[in-house]
């Protein structure tokens, strides 16, 4: 491979890691406060949808960002409601928020943009920062949307209030020992509706990314279980933020390869390459990458 292929095949690893990485933060945040919220996939979806359908009615991607979060944050809030106040299954409500939310984008799709039609909308444009686009051969690498920056950005922001402050040390206390942070006088339920709403704005965010920053339009089902794969990236990083960043880098890598590979000539079976994230998720899932440190409150409904 040149030197010039393996950028542009980091290039695509970047731009197609971000989704995950937006959705597996919030994701990380929720299961370090007990929450499983498997609904991050019907969530990015939600926010795929809604960030292109207001991306098309104002003509700005920016508008279309704040419409996806907006639009979130009610299914996020239900989630919360379900787990949380109703205390029932998480797994089972959030699979049924996924099945609800797919329904409801196409029926959505379909009724504004046409059963067959796939409209282009605005959408952001590559950002070039000063200096490092002009590095020679590798420069390239650093032209890429905004959304990319920030994602890293609120990684290290996330990854300083967990570890440095109070409010962090107390929602991962709400995982691990949520009657201990009960007896302390912090609202355990309080923190954990926090962490699911936190998990919607950020699968919004990476919902809102495929389809304004990157695509240029919505496509029914368009995240194509991401979502799952993000929660999937947390168990891979075993529930630390800089692990779960790597395991998004990774599936982002095995994803840019279905591209890479034949433009390098190197022929392999395509349903090889679709499946090869699925691949290293399922090894993940098994434990076969090492041993699992859960939180020990992790979808365990609190009872004060």
């Amino acid at each position: 491979m040149t030197l010039e292929l393996f950028v542009v095949f980091l290039a695509s690893t970047l731009r197609l890691a971000v989704p995950l990485i937006f959705a597996a933060t919030g994701e990380y945040v929720s299961e370090r406060a007990g929450i499983v919220n498997m609904s991050v996939e019907g969530m990015m979806l939600t926010g795929a949808f809604a960030g292109a359908v207001g991306t098309a009615q104002t003509g700005s991607p920016m508008l279309g960002l704040l419409f996806a979060i907006l639009a979130v944050l009610p299914v996020a809030l239900l989630q919360a409601f379900l787990t949380n106040t109703l205390r029932a299954n998480q797994i089972v409500t959030g699979i049924g928020i996924n099945i609800l939310v797919l329904g409801a984008t196409t029926l959505g799709y379909r009724e504004i943009f046409g059963a067959r039609s796939r409209q282009m909308i605005p959408g952001f444009d590559a950002w070039s920062p000063p200096l490092l686009s002009d590095i020679p051969l590798i420069g390239p690498l650093f032209t890429q949307v905004w959304l990319i920056y920030a994602a890293f950005a609120i990684i290290a922001l996330v990854i300083y209030v967990m570890t440095q402050t109070g409010m962090g040390i107390i929602l991962r206390a709400a995982g691990d020992d949520p009657q201990a942070v009960a007896k302390s006088g912090s609202p355990v339920m309080a923190f954990r509706y926090g962490a699911v709403l936190f998990t919607g704005v950020m699968a919004a965010l990476g919902g809102a990314f495929l389809s304004i920053a990157d695509i240029h339009t919505f496509t029914e089902g368009m995240t194509r279980g991401a979502g799952y794969l993000a929660i999937v990236a947390v168990i891979f990083g075993n529930w630390k933020l800089s692990r779960t960043l790597m395991a998004c880098l990774l599936f982002g890598a095995a994803t840019a390869l279905q591209f890479q590979l034949p433009a390098m000539g190197i022929v392999l079976p395509n349903a090889l390459l679709i499946m090869m994230p699925y691949l290293l998720a399922l090894l993940a899932v098994a434990g076969l990458v090492g041993r699992q440190t859960a939180p020990r409150a992790l979808a365990q409904p609190f009872w004060k």
